[in-house]
């Protein structure tokens, strides 16, 4: 009897692996024709596309329609009323922006912006409808359909599909009232005010359920998925009063019910994004350095001789000036906000070389830890030629050096120089220009110390990712203004040129973004700017008690102290090329007696163009402005800007991107329809007749950026910068994301270097998100778009002489 049991047993275990080999080999097939599918989707043209779904969707509701009075069937029919409707209503305005959309590429070898990434979007949710369409059409009579299933994905991506015709009737009217060429926003108070009450009021939780990075390439979507679930468990524990330190990484990512439930997911997604404050975001992007989760990156990453925190005194040096290198010019330390201290920034080298076992060097390393010194070998290799300078993304609000470790660690050893990555002070303790102001001064110690860090320093690239490709470009800014040494070329990845509120198409991204919500960015914003308030009625910083109220206070405080002690650290005092005015502040050398011959940093952070000494003339500048602006008048002889006091604090403006204020409502409904000029009524009338979006269930949103005048500053929004600013910058080598909200930025940035013959590259990588950097090891796709940055670098470090 035994053998027959065995035997039996041993036959049945074959046929339940028959079966899971099977399912597999099912689900394989599945997956390769999903993928065969929008590949043959994507290769249609739009409308052709469009009337294979319409074809479908009739087809599928005439069946569910004669399927007797079931629920599930009725709403299958309905749901295939509503694609079918919102396809035709939504292909003439996508044939209409990708008809002029190549107006506004960089050139015809970079075919990208924000009007094509929108197409592009909306035609990865059409093709993904056309093969669920197809799929339904083909298994509807099975008896293995699953009904409630389909019918839940289809509901799904029908809401997305209806936020994407929103976006696209918006798109539609930016093209209407901006310049031909122009990107960015310049309607009038009130139309902004229409437009962004409008926008911020949008659905989106429907964007963060079973459509999470439907527009990514499939292989991020399972980290977005994991992203996500970590976000709403994180909100939980953070309404618990839980600081990101004390939650475990386990706890993140197993938030079981946010995981089998995608709508729950969605919906306490856009709760967590639309109410809860930057200090959230801050604890949340600084879980990658929780212990387990670095040590985890560090096992996975390029293992390097050196790694090494350094702390760089805050003591004052001299640096040579590039046109007469017998003079000098003193670099003084960070002063802005919080008075003179350290700047720590990370040494990364793949071998030891000559210096970077120094004594100097020693005595500046801050412990963190047992020293990494793998591969002894009999002695140093000798310092390299050329210096890398890197600057870390995180929103100016979070991460630091060691966040970004992993993917530097490999850049190290694939272009043999050491990598200098500065941990500059965050907002919104420490808002701008104290980022600025240390950057800068770790950029000028590096290039005056190279040796130290085992390089010779003939070629210096500036390389970030977003918040840090800002710096970058700043810190270039800067170091033309003080006269001293720029670097030999920029690499930025993804951006940020404009802290200005104004929209483009490719922000309207961020309505459906996961990693850069709307919100998010607006609080960046705020903090950075150092505008940042709180809103103290909102529920959820009720529900955080004690841990709130101290927030609340302490933020308070810091902005108190902010504005009341900005006279006497000087942090707006710069020089814009002007003789001092009679209503300009007491310059440094009244200020600081001492160095009555010497510019403190403080004295070249924030030079103003021409035209920005006052108020009134901050309080109206556009892009348009500065574009049409003749800066050529601008002469070379020093000026002192407006501080902060003169400036006094930032109120709120009647017109931002992000929130129309409650109590500008009456006015701007008061005000006449906007028709001069040529310009079509107001953005209120955007839609047809019949159409209406989805509206968010979490109400207005109480997130009221101010819109201060220091955000047009050219040394926190690039882009604004006057011509001849601009032209002092070094090559500039952008690396930006198809998909990303922020690609407006670059390729603006790109023309306006153009325009004025500088020499810039603009590569734009397809299907990736924000933030691919630090998804390096993730994919294929994520690690051909970092190698793109380290070609972009290693053209910088490569002496003209040898390309």
């Amino acid at each position: 009897m035994e053998p027959a049991v065995e035997s039996g047993t041993v036959g049945a275990q074959a046929s339940v692996q028959a079966k899971e080999e099977s399912k597999k080999r099912s689900r394989r097939r599945w997956r390769k024709g999903k993928v065969k599918a929008s590949a043959f989707s994507h290769s249609m043209d739009l409308r052709t596309m469009t009337q294979s779904l319409v074809t479908l969707t009739e087809d599928n509701m005439a069946f569910f329609s004669s399927q007797g009075p079931g629920e599930t069937a009725r709403r299958l029919s309905n749901v295939f009323a509503g694609i079918r409707e919102q396809a035709l209503g939504l292909e003439p305005t996508l044939g209409h922006l990708l008809g002029v959309a190549h107006h506004f590429d960089l050139d015809t070898e970079t075919p990208a912006n924000g009007y094509r990434s929108l197409v592009h979007t909306a035609r990865c949710c059409l093709a993904h409808l056309l093969h669920k369409s197809r799929y339904v059409a083909s298994n509807r009579r099975s008896i293995f359909f699953r009904a409630s299933h389909n019918l839940a994905e289809l509901e799904a991506y029908l809401a997305a599909l209806t936020q994407l015709r929103a976006l696209a009737y918006y798109a539609q009217r930016l093209l209407a009232i901006n310049r031909p060429g122009v990107l960015f926003f310049e309607g009038d108070e009130g139309l902004t005010a229409d437009f962004l009450r409008e926008y911020v009021t949008l659905h989106k939780g429907c964007f963060y359920g079973r459509c999470l990075g439907f527009q990514f390439t499939p292989a991020i979507r399972p980290f977005l998925q994991t992203l996500s679930i970590g976000l709403v468990s994180f909100g939980e524990h953070y309404k618990r009063k839980e600081t990101g330190l004390s939650v475990t990484a386990s706890s993140l990512f197993t938030g079981g019910r946010f995981a089998i439930d995608p709508e729950l997911r969605g919906a306490e997604f856009e709760r967590i994004i639309q109410n809860l404050d930057v200090h959230f975001w801050k604890a949340f992007w600084n879980i990658t350095e929780i212990e387990v989760l670095s040590s985890l990156a560090n096992m996975a990453s390029t293992t390097v001789r050196v790694s090494r925190l350094l702390s760089l005194p805050p003591d004052a040096f001299e640096m040579p000036l590039t046109s007469d290198p017998k003079l000098t010019v003193t670099i003084s330390p960070p002063m802005a906000h919080t008075g003179p201290g350290p700047v720590l920034a990370r040494l990364i080298s793949y071998d030891l070389r000559e210096g970077q076992d120094s004594k100097m060097l020693n005595s500046l390393v801050k412990s963190e830890g047992p020293r990494l010194e793998l591969r002894p070998r009999p002695q140093q290799a000798p310092r390299s030629r050329a210096l890398v300078v890197h600057i870390h993304g995180g929103g100016f609000v979070a991460q630091t050096s060691k966040s970004h470790e992993p993917y530097l660690k490999t850049w190290a050893q694939e272009l043999g120089v050491p990598i200098f990555s500065i941990d500059y002070s965050l907002a919104p303790e420490a808002p701008f220009p104290r980022a600025l102001e240390e950057c800068f001064f770790a950029y000028c110690w590096a290039v005056k110390h190279c040796a130290l860090l085992g390089s010779t320093g003939e070629r210096v690239c500036l390389a970030g990712d977003s918040a840090g490709g800002n710096l970058c470009v700043t810190v270039s800014l800067r170091a033309a203004a003080y006269g001293v040494r720029v670097p030999d070329g920029i690499m930025a990845a993804y951006p940020v040129t404009t802290l200005q509120p104004s929209a483009s198409p490719s922000r309207l991204l961020s309505l459906m973004d996961p990693l850069l919500p709307l919100s998010v960015l607006s609080k960046c914003v705020s903090a950075y700017s150092g505008t940042e308030t709180e809103d103290h009625s909102d529920s959820d910083q009720k529900a955080l008690g004690m841990m709130g109220l101290v927030q609340r206070d302490t933020s308070l405080f810091l902005r108190d102290l902010r504005l009341g002690a900005s006279s006497w650290l000087n942090s707006f005092l710069e020089l814009s090329g002007r003789k001092p005015q009679k209503t300009s502040v007491p310059t440094a050398e009244a200020v600081r007696p001492t160095e009555t011959m010497r510019r403190s940093v403080s004295e070249a952070a924030l030079a103003q163009p021409e035209g920005l000494l006052g108020t009134d003339t901050l309080k109206t500048l556009t892009i348009k402005d500065l574009n049409s602006k003749d800066n050529s008048e601008t002469s070379d002889t020093p000026e002192m800007s407006l501080s902060m006091e003169t400036l006094g604090p930032s109120t709120p403006s009647d017109v931002n991107f992000f929130l129309r204020p409650e109590n500008s409502q009456e006015e701007t409904e008061s005000k006449d329809d906007v028709g001069s000029l040529g310009r079509s009524p107001r953005v209120r009338a955007a839609f047809p007749e019949g159409f209406h979006p989805r509206r968010s269930s979490q109400g207005i949103l109480h997130i009221p950026l101010y819109s201060s005048p220091i955000v047009k500053n050219p040394f926190m929004s690039p882009l604004l910068a006057p011509d001849s600013m601009l032209k002092t910058l070094p090559p500039v080598h952008l690396v930006a994301c198809a998909l990303d909200p922020m690609l407006d930025d670059s390729v603006m940035f790109a023309r306006r270097l153009r325009d004025l013959g500088q020499p810039v590259t603009l590569n734009v990588v397809e299907d990736l998100p924000h933030g691919f950097l630090s998804l390096a090891a993730l994919c294929r796709e994520t690690r051909q778009a970092a190698e793109l940055c380290v070609q972009r670098i290693r053209l910088v470090l490569t002496p003209p002489a040898a390309r």
